[in-house]
């Protein structure tokens, strides 16, 4: 009977999550979703130099913001706990001391100066220096050095690392879920550093001691992680465990140009790489999350990235990703990011957001600008404008005639303003000043008759009224404007109007 699906997240949290990171998350997240089976998050933070302060809280706020929150993790639901490395890090020797004992790994006692040496050595002769087979019973190892003598350096802490033992020429036939089969020669593969004197482990051993006991059955990582993928299952092989099954995920291409998407990147061309802002002294790295992206759009885009349903279709949301999400479907190669592509995603959600909540989030702009927001119907401007917006941030320049009166007006709209314009305003001006049924269309209906009754070209009130209401030729549909700002500054504007122009 096959194993409940176990999947996790395991970042290392020396720095800012990137959308990379979230993308593996995003598929760790739909796999566990449509299989009914547990994702994770684990902390790998065995690299106590690299250890960024807030980087572990900055990834659990970025997942939860997203709504791909684990089940499982530090401090909920711990069930195969401590969820964080260096929590379980007296666990780790037993499991080197296992491999020493089995024969699949041996002590080390080389050291730094040594091995520069070595490299060097390699380098004039013009080789590559590999730790494996091809050396390892010419260094300084308990391969070669006695067991009692091993005890005695250990004994006296001298410093060494424990080394995987890797087989001497053998064809690895492994299988990847997205990639289908792929080999490796172990006479090419160095032997691998898994612990160390100071009592941790490196990430390899941790990695696959972790991913036993608690119980993972597929590990979904990125493609960087493919050259570990031999060392990982000897090691299970080594330790008489089950390997769980790989899948490895194409990289996230830049947009321009070749290789993975960078923070570089990012600044360089004015887009996130980050889900959330991110701090530092050097500066902030903006987010999807302060740029104005709801997450139901970052979550869709990232899906799309190396992966499709197999149609046409583009707008998805969680549910419907986890019903449809197949590893098998997703692809080997790159896939290029778009964030002009993101931005169209992002004006599809904002669209299908209800208007009272779109107006409870530009409300804040607003009063920050001095508006005094009570005076205005917000949901009813929302709807007006959201239809040509990406982001609620683009709110206040579309609308800012709304809630202000125009100073200034546009130069090149200006040249509609004739000679006999004043008088057709100031006619304008009666017409509406007689309205009492003040809504757009009957606004427009008596407006329209007036000019249809007096032979007045559209051209020469429409542009002109307009200009009057919002300072240039732009905004929604004028009628429109004219019920929201009501009567009397409808008239106010226009009278206002006839004397500056």
């Amino acid at each position: 009977m096959s194993k409940p699906v176990r999947v996790r997240f395991a970042p290392s949290p020396t720095g800012p999550l990137h959308i990379g990171g979230v993308r593996t998350a995003l598929f760790n997240y739909l796999f566990a979703k449509k299989n009914g089976g547990a994702f994770y998050l684990r902390i790998e933070d065995t690299d106590q130099n690299r250890f960024v302060p807030g980087a572990e809280e900055y990834i659990m706020e970025a997942l939860e913001w997203l709504g791909i929150a684990p089940e499982e993790t530090v401090g909920k639901n711990e069930k195969f706990g401590p969820y964080r490395q260096s929590e379980r890090k007296h666990l780790y020797k037993q499991y080197a001391d296992m491999l020493i004992e089995s024969g699949n790994a041996y002590y080390a006692f080389d050291t730094a100066e040594s091995l520069d040496a070595h490299r060097k050595q390699h380098e004039e002769e013009g080789k590559t220096f590999i730790y494996n087979h091809h050396n390892r019973e010419k260094l300084d190892t308990s391969l070669v050095i006695s067991a009692a003598e091993t005890e005695k350096r250990i004994a006296n802490n001298e410093d060494y690392v424990i080394r995987f033992k890797t087989p001497v020429e053998e064809t690895l036939h492994l299988q990847d879920i997205i990639r289908g089969e792929v080999q490796f020669q172990t006479g090419l593969l160095d032997d691998k550093v898994l612990f160390k004197s100071d009592g941790m482990p490196t990430y390899h051993l941790a990695n696959i001691v972790d991913d036993h006991l608690m119980e993972t059955t597929h590990v979904i990582r990125g493609e960087e992680w493919l050259p570990s993928m031999p060392l990982h299952v000897m090691l299970y092989r080594a330790f008489g465990w089950d390997a769980p099954q790989f899948a490895h995920l194409p990289l996230i291409l830049k947009p321009i140009g070749n290789g993975k998407l960078s923070k570089r990147d990012g600044d360089k061309m004015g887009f996130p790489v980050f889900p959330l802002e991110w701090k530092t002294e050097e500066g902030v790295s903006s987010g999807y999350r302060e740029k104005g992206f709801f997450p139901e759009t970052v979550i869709n885009f990232l899906a799309l990235l190396g992966w499709n349903d197999g149609t046409e279709k583009e707008l998805f949301s969680l549910e419907e990703l986890t019903a449809a999400f197949d590893l098998k479907r997703v692809h080997k190669s790159g896939a290029k990011f778009d964030p002009e592509k993101n931005k169209w995603f992002n004006h599809q959600y904002l669209l299908k957001q209800d208007n009272p909540i779109l107006a409870d989030t530009f409300a804040p702009i607003l009063i920050e600008k001095g508006i005094d927001i009570s005076k205005f119907d917000l949901t009813r401007i929302v709807s007006l404008i959201k239809d040509r917006a990406h982001f609620v941030s683009e709110f206040w320049e579309m609308s800012d005639f709304f809630f202000v009166a125009p100073t200034t007006y546009d130069e090149k709209a200006s040249k509609n303003w004739k000679e006999e314009t004043p008088a057709l305003m100031q006619e304008l001006i009666s017409v509406v000043e007689e309205i009492t049924d003040f809504t757009s269309m009957n606004i427009e209906t008596i407006v329209k008759d007036w000019m249809t009754k007096n032979e007045i070209g559209m051209g020469k009130v429409m542009q002109p009224f307009r200009l009057s209401l919002v300072g240039a030729l732009k905004g929604p549909h004028l009628f429109d404007i004219v019920e929201v700002i009501g009567k009397e500054e409808t008239i106010s504007r226009i009278q206002k109007a006839i004397a500056t122009l």
